[in-house]
């Protein structure tokens, strides 16, 4: 017998003919991969955005969020030629107390309003390490449900140190999910602080977050975080009609009621919901739309967008400097030479920083 006959027979060195293996890549990622890694061009932004594509409209807010000149050119060409795209989303501000479980309740009132024909893109503002300047962006973690839903983006930003934690091209990045078809913006806090302040600046509807036991979290807010609340929702609720919850509604009321009346004409409410049981959502969204109504009704709700647009050009500008300022040649050469001379004490901080203003206009 021959040896290949012998080979043949021999169960043990018999090679069965196997199946053709199918393809192992997914197509969409496919793609993906091909869109991040393709340089684009304006139109191909300004098209990819308007036509809803995710990709691109993440590496257009990269470009936003670049420190580069280059990128910063590239992005306002962008967000001007979506501009007319812009203005018809609802924009929220959802902070709170930590602890709260602002993510839970982003991610159940997300499934919520989705589920009901509206596209959501949420804004996480993720706070930067003061000392590394690196950060977690951990909220499509936190939010694992939302994040995978189609109807869904959200896009965890670093603060980079900027006041109150508020990443400085939020509003930037308002534009361009607009454009892509959002109609509902979420921004969320890193908590209570400063940070309010501004994103309260460049939304419709600001919504407070906290827990029952009113008493000593009263103590530890700030009476302007109270008093930019268009609704204060106490989470973590499983029963409204627990004596406990129905103390702490009355203080909160009570707590509002010590404020001058708002210039929109609503009367801030307070509510109660559980995000991990999904219960008072559905009513805390029917809130949310009756203040819509109201303010479009009475002509609010155009005056505060004006009044931001007016505040965030005068922002801008201030940004623009900044950057221009720190970018500048000659400021980076003696920046740390005249800093040197701060620390030893033989130069004053306002003789330190005229010195480098004139270095700039020079």
């Amino acid at each position: 017998m021959s040896k290949n006959k012998e080979a043949n027979n021999d169960s043990s060195l018999s090679v069965s003919k196997g199946v053709e293996s199918g393809n192992s890549i997914n197509p969409d990622s496919l793609q993906n991969f091909r869109d991040r890694n393709k340089s684009l061009t304006l139109s191909d932004y300004v098209d990819g955005i308007r036509n809803g594509n995710r990709t691109i409209l993440s590496r257009a807010i990269t470009l936003i969020e670049s420190t580069r000149s280059e990128h910063q050119d590239l992005a306002q060409e962008i967000i001007e030629q979506c501009l007319p795209e812009t203005g018809e989303s609802i924009r929220i501000g959802i902070t709170g107390v930590p602890g709260v479980g602002k993510s839970t309740f982003i991610e159940t009132m997300g499934n919520y309003i989705t589920g009901n024909g509206r596209k959501l893109a949420v804004l996480a503002i993720d706070p930067s390490s003061t000392k590394t300047r690196g950060s977690i962006l951990g909220d499509k973690t936190r939010m694992e449900t939302l994040a995978n839903n189609p109807d869904a983006f959200i896009r965890p930003s670093p603060t980079a140190g900027s006041l109150g934690g508020v990443a400085r091209k939020t509003r930037e990045t308002i534009y361009l999910c607009e454009a892509a078809g959002y109609d509902t913006i979420f921004i969320e806090t890193v908590g209570v602080g400063q940070s309010e302040t501004a994103v309260h600046s460049m939304v419709d509807f600001f919504l407070l977050l906290m827990l029952a036991g009113a008493g000593d979290e009263l103590q530890g807010i700030k009476r302007g975080i109270m008093e930019m609340a268009d609704t204060i929702a106490i989470n973590k609720v499983d029963d409204s009609t627990d004596k406990h919850i129905q103390q702490a509604v009355r203080e909160y009321k009570n707590a509002l009621h010590l404020y001058p009346p708002s210039e929109s004409g609503w009367e801030p409410k307070v509510t109660t919901c559980s995000a991990l049981k999904g219960t008072g959502i559905e009513e805390l969204w029917e809130l949310i739309q009756d203040y819509i109504s109201a303010t479009n009704e009475n002509g609010y709700f155009e005056r505060q967008r004006n009044r931001q647009a007016k505040h965030w050009m005068y922002e801008s500008i201030n940004n623009r400097l900044q950057d221009a300022f720190y970018n500048d040649p000659n400021v980076k050469r003696q920046r740390k030479k005249i800093e040197r001379k701060v620390l030893e004490g033989t130069i004053s901080s306002f003789k330190a920083a005229q010195k480098l203003i004139d270095l700039y206009n020079k």
